[in-house]
């Protein structure tokens, strides 16, 4: 299973939100620029998370995006499940019903051991994420290296509204 790159964006995304002083919004261009990533690929992501109620989004010259959920109530299923939706990582196609000896009548994907075998194993994978909130990523970033949130801070007060970082004299 391969998820979206944009998973990875908005993970890291949510993080830097959190350590952002009084939650300032901060702009698709910056967020974009801390990482280096396409603006309008990422925006797309913050779109995403905006709709799922993890991201608030606020027009106008002080606009942008912040966190809308408190880290302790933002489970990492909640952001993957905002990127890459619902879906199950396996989808049984009822291949048994083709095969020799095979039953159109019977629902494989309950009664064939691939298929709960794979059913499990995501349900274990959900519930790993579902178990782990974006506060309990932030302390562990935090305690192994804790110079990230002063210095994620002090890039985005140095960086220009337009996402690029301001030059200093």
């Amino acid at each position: 299973m391969e998820l979206n790159q944009g998973v990875e964006w908005a993970l890291h995304t949510c993080l830097n939100l959190s350590w952002v002083d009084g939650r300032e919004a901060k702009t698709t261009a910056q967020l974009a620029a801390y990482y280096d990533l396409p603006a309008a690929y990422l925006n797309k992501q913050l779109q995403a998370l905006v709709r799922a109620g993890i991201l608030s989004s606020t027009s106008g010259p002080r606009g942008g995006f912040r966190l809308a959920v408190e880290p302790e109530e933002l489970s990492l299923l909640d952001i993957v499940v905002a990127i890459e939706g619902r879906t199950e990582a396996f989808a049984c196609e009822h291949l048994l019903a083709d095969g020799p000896g095979g039953d159109a009548s019977v629902d494989y994907a309950v009664t064939c051991v691939l298929s709960q075998a794979m059913s499990k194993a995501d349900l274990a994978w959900r519930r790993e994420l579902a178990g782990r909130t974006l506060a309990d990523v932030r302390r562990e970033v935090e305690a192994k290296y804790p110079g990230t949130p002063e210095a994620a801070r002090d890039w985005f007060v140095n960086a220009r509204q337009d996402g690029r970082r301001a030059q200093r004299v």
